[in-house]
């Protein structure tokens, strides 16, 4: 586990249970002390029974609908991504650029990886929504680019894609 995350794991596992919000018989009991425990309390229910308190702290970061991923389906969509995209740290290249460390990476920044001038050109960052927007059709985000996939057009999927890699891809 990455040294950061250990040692925030005590917070993040008491705001995962709901904090201090142990009551004693007749006692009334206390709200939430912030929205941020709530939403990694909502991540932590929706999230797969053995999904590690790291990858609920990642959701929970990237904030709105990707604290509802589903992991598993974005590992199996990904599957579509990994004939041409590695995710692992120090990983080679192949048809496409290794993705790791890719959200919040300029576009076309990846070294000794070869990119379209379209691509280089472009001037996009790799935030959610423009990961969003790539997945669901690069040609229409960047037309001219050499990304040969088709795109991928369910929401859902694509939400859960890229939770996926920010899961296994953040340092």
């Amino acid at each position: 586990m990455k040294p950061v995350l250990i040692a925030l794991l005590p917070a993040i596992t008491l705001a995962a249970c709901g904090g201090n919000d142990v009551t004693a018989p007749g006692d009334a009991p206390t709200a939430p002390a912030s929205t941020d425990s709530a939403s990694t309390d909502t991540a932590s229910r929706n999230a797969a029974p053995d999904t590690p308190a790291e990858a609920i702290a990642i959701l929970t970061s990237l904030g709105g609908d990707y604290v509802d991923a589903d992991l598993v389906n974005g590992a199996r969509q990904f599957r579509r991504c990994q004939s041409c995209h590695t995710l692992n740290e120090g990983g080679r290249h192949t048809v496409g650029p290794n993705l790791h460390g890719v959200m919040g990476r300029a576009a076309a920044d990846a070294d000794r990886f070869s990119f379209s001038s379209q691509l280089s050109e472009a001037g996009l960052i790799w935030d959610l929504e423009t990961l969003d927007a790539w997945i669901e059709n690069p040609r229409a985000l960047v037309p001219g680019n050499r990304m040969s996939f088709v795109g991928l057009r369910d929401a859902e999927d694509r939400r859960d894609v890229i939770a996926y890699i920010a899961v296994e891809t953040t340092e």
